[in-house]
């Protein structure tokens, strides 16, 4: 038996599972990962944790498992969020800088007027606060000379090797705004841009390259690290996407609506042309990225006093609608295919008779239209969505899932598996080998139950709530 040990660093969690050639988990683990808001639009996290909680959850699946059978790792992780430390001691420079930190908002929209066309043109992103350059700037600003910086995949890396590789996942490179589409390296004037010297920056390396082997305090030397990628990635490899035609959306802390467009470079208005990754050759996709999804299920949660997103569901589910209430959980600004940092989060339509029902209800409205708009952005005029598959864990709600099929219009296919961007990279590790993992199974489908014309008002309704948050 060949297993491979995936791990999956998260914004709130780090999971790890050992997986066979046969698409079998044999163990898993997991550990919660703090986070937090030290001013308003500054999320951080912390560096040592994160490398702390990603080696417990290895080691807790490696001690469930066959030594002698384990091939190597896979990882995956979030993205955007940046990473600086001193490359001779491992000490992190300062906090980690999540992906929904908009500390560095107004340097974006004033680098976007004279730089905005071309960052696009270059990288396939607009230039917006989520994306790692502008907080490698930051943080560098803020660091000793000789400090070295990355993407999450990097510190892990460098963290698991024992500080022998600074390596950044092209994947993973391709959200920072720093590296060309095109030559799949870093671009010279883009670092100009940003004042962020090459010597700081690792080598991008492929998603199946040479990654390095354990060499660090709680696992054993010497396990091969095969494959690395950025986890909405992951999770497109793991529902058997990348070509045309495969349309994902991942629900967790935010969402990512992700549809491969093979060796494409495709552009489309309001949403990021991004690297899949990358093996024996590119894998492009386009992708919008939604800055609050579970998390604004559990801001909604903590304001009515329920429990948690499950509490809340069974709330909102006491009511057929949620009679006019709209929630636009822009509580960092908006992401795609809006782009605006400005916005502000709102609750309207409120009457006489709304209640804390009709609040609930909202806010899986909001998760279910803010994927609508990502999705039907990324359509060329005349196409038309068919289906999406959905993974990540608030799939569990079957009330959100079918908000989503009747906002979309087409068909939600669930994966039976919370996880699928561990899959996702497990078979890129697999395949290092020559074995095929197959794709995750689908566990349910929900079907629209709106007309045409009920889903046209909701639209309207959540489209005019979006113009007044945006003013």
């Amino acid at each position: 038996m060949s297993i491979v040990i995936a791990l999956d660093e998260g914004t709130t969690n780090a999971k790890a599972v050992a997986i066979d050639g046969d698409g079998r988990v044999l163990a898993h683990a997991s550990r919660g990962l703090g986070i937090r808001n030290t001013a308003p639009g500054w999320t951080e996290q912390d560096a040592l944790e994160i490398r702390e909680a990603s080696v417990e959850v290895l080691a807790r699946v490696l001690a469930q498992v066959p030594a002698d059978e384990v091939i190597g790792l896979a990882i995956s992780n979030q993205r955007e969020s940046v990473v600086a430390w001193d490359p001779v001691t491992g000490t992190p420079a300062g906090p980690v800088l999540s992906w929904q930190d908009t500390r560095t908002a107004d340097r974006c929209a004033a680098l976007a007027q004279v730089h905005g066309d071309r960052v696009l043109d270059l990288t396939g992103l607009p230039l917006d606060p989520m994306f790692s350059a502008p907080k490698m700037a930051w943080l560098l600003e803020q660091a000793p000379d000789g400090t070295v910086v990355g993407t999450v995949d990097s510190w892990l890396v460098w963290c698991l090797t024992g500080g022998s590789r600074h390596v950044s996942e092209a994947g993973n490179a391709s959200r920072t705004l720093l590296m060309d589409l095109a030559t799949l390296d870093w671009h010279p004037e883009l670092l100009g841009v940003f004042g962020i010297p090459r010597e700081a920056l690792p080598e991008i390396v492929a998603s199946n390259g040479d990654l390095g082997s354990t060499a660090c305090d709680g696992l054993p030397a010497g396990i091969p690290i095969l494959a690395l990628m950025a986890d909405s990635h992951a999770a497109l490899r793991g529902h058997g996407g990348g070509e045309p035609g495969v349309v994902k959306a991942t629900y967790g802390t935010g969402s990512s609506v992700m549809q491969g467009t093979g060796a494409q470079l495709r552009r489309r208005p309001g949403v990021a042309t991004t690297l899949a990754w990358l093996d024996d050759r590119p894998v492009y996709a386009l992708e919008g990225n939604i800055r609050y999804s579970g998390s604004a299920l559990d801001w909604t949660a903590r304001l009515l006093g329920v429990a948690d997103a499950r509490s809340l569901g069974a709330l909102a589910a006491t009511v057929d609608d949620a009679d006019g209430v709209v929630l636009v959980p822009a509580f960092g600004g908006l992401g795609a295919p809006h782009w605006d940092p400005t916005a502000v989060g709102t609750l309207t339509g409120l009457g006489a008779g709304s209640g804390p029902a009709q609040v609930a209800r909202a806010a899986f409205d909001a998760v279910a239209h803010q994927v609508a708009d990502v999705a039907e952005a990324m359509l060329a005029e005349g196409e038309a969505l068919e289906a999406v598959r959905a993974d990540g864990g608030a799939t569990a709600s079957e009330l959100l899932m079918q908000t989503q099929a009747d906002a979309l219009g087409c068909e939600v296919v669930v994966v039976g598996e919370a996880d699928v961007a561990l899959r996702g990279v497990a078979a890129v590790a697999f395949a290092q080998r020559g074995i095929a993992l197959p794709a995750a199974a689908a566990s349910r489908t929900h079907r629209p139950s709106y007309s045409a014309q009920e889903r046209e008002a909701a639209r309207a309704r959540w489209r005019a709530a979006l113009d007044r948050s945006k003013a």
